[in-house]
C-alpha cells in the first residue's frame, strides 16, 4: 500500500482554534499571510487555508457579524459584486468545469467560522473527486496554494 502524506491538514485538525476571527485578521492584515486578494469596502476575498481544491476562496463582508439579515442592502450588494467578481477571476484563471459555491449560515448549519458570514466558492473538474477522500481521508490538491495565490491575485488587481 501506497502512504500519502498531508501534514498540512493536521494544523487544521489538531491545531489551537485561533482567540481571533480569521477574516477579521485578514481584513487587518497587510503581508500576504493573510491570502487576502481583494480588499473591498465593504467586503474582503481571500484563500481559505485549508482548501478542498485548488482556488478555494471565501467571500466575507470586513464588518464583523454571524447574521446574514443585518447586513445593509448596500453592504450586501457589494458582497453580492465581490462575489461575482470572484467566480469570474476563477473562471478565467484556473478554467474549473464548475464550481460550488454556498455559504453556512450558524453552527447548526455547519459554519466552521459561525460568527463571521462568509461563502465558500471551490472551483471543480471533471473527475477531481476520487477515491483518496473516502480511503485514506486525504485529498489531492494538483498546485501548491501559493502558487494558485501568485496566479490569482494580480487578476483581482486589475479587476
Amino acid at each position: 500500500m501506497q502512504v500519502l502524506w498531508a501534514p498540512w491538514r493536521m494544523a487544521y485538525i489538531g491545531g489551537p482554534q485561533g482567540a481571533g476571527c480569521i477574516f477579521c485578521e485578514a481584513r487587518d492584515t497587510v503581508d500576504r499571510r493573510a491570502r487576502l486578494v481583494l480588499r473591498q469596502d465593504p467586503a474582503i476575498v481571500l484563500f481559505n487555508r485549508f482548501p478542498y481544491t485548488s482556488g478555494h476562496l471565501m467571500v466575507a463582508p470586513r464588518e464583523h457579524g454571524g447574521d446574514l439579515a443585518a447586513l445593509s442592502p448596500a453592504a450586501f450588494q457589494t458582497l453580492t459584486t465581490a462575489l461575482h467578481d470572484t467566480i469570474r477571476v476563477l473562471r478565467d484563471a484556473l478554467r474549473p468545469d464548475g464550481l460550488n459555491v454556498g455559504m453556512n449560515v450558524g453552527a447548526a448549519a455547519g459554519a466552521g467560522v459561525k460568527d463571521h458570514v462568509h461563502w465558500h466558492i471551490v472551483p471543480r473538474w471533471h473527475g477531481d473527486t476520487n477515491f483518496m477522500p473516502m480511503l485514506a481521508d486525504v485529498r489531492v490538491l494538483p498546485e501548491h496554494l501559493e502558487a494558485t495565490f501568485d496566479r490569482l491575485a494580480p487578476l483581482f488587481d486589475a479587476a
